[in-house]
């Protein structure tokens, strides 16, 4: 491993936990959300980690083509592409997708709501704002834990720096 390898490392697992925090936040926008362009209720949405296995424009082919992301276009802002911070693989972590939570939707009888079924229940996203809370503190925390390591390092190469100055 090279000097900045550490560095490599620790900028992909907080851009891999940026993602995170922003699907939390859609999913968190979208809880209540009857109607996408593809109908029915939203669907939660889910971020898969792997261990980096591809090149810098696999990530940005996994998100264009993740499940849904057509879909919900209209319920759900595009997420933005971001790409490994480097040219070639380093040891590190990706998105290697978001998907669809298979849950099915919540039904709640509501018969003066215009997304009703012919038995007045209205089917909402499976979306519990506790559970979005615990993914959005994890990604909060694994992020703010991989910017101290960077920190750390940044403080290692500039000891290294003033030893070689003397």
């Amino acid at each position: 491993m090279n000097l900045f390898g550490m560095m490599e490392i620790s900028g992909g697992a907080m851009q891999a936990e940026r993602m995170r925090a922003e699907v939390v936040a859609v999913n968190m926008a979208n809880a209540e959300s009857t109607r996408t362009a593809s109908g029915g209720p939203y669907r939660r949405q889910e971020v898969v980690f792997a261990a980096n296995q591809g090149g810098p424009d696999f990530l940005n082919s996994l998100i264009s083509a993740s499940p849904g992301a057509a879909a919900n276009s209209s319920a759900m802002p595009a997420l933005p592409a971001i790409g490994l911070p480097h040219s070639g693989v380093a040891p590190g972590v990706h998105i290697a997708q978001v998907v669809e939570d298979p849950s099915p939707p919540l039904k709640r009888y509501d018969p003066g709501h215009p997304d009703a079924g012919p038995d007045g229940y209205v089917a909402y996203p499976d979306i519990n704002p506790l559970t979005e809370m615990v993914d959005l503190m994890g990604a909060t925390r694994a992020y703010g834990l991989n910017g101290s390591a960077v920190q750390a390092e940044k403080g290692m190469v500039s000891a290294a720096l003033d030893i070689a100055k003397s």
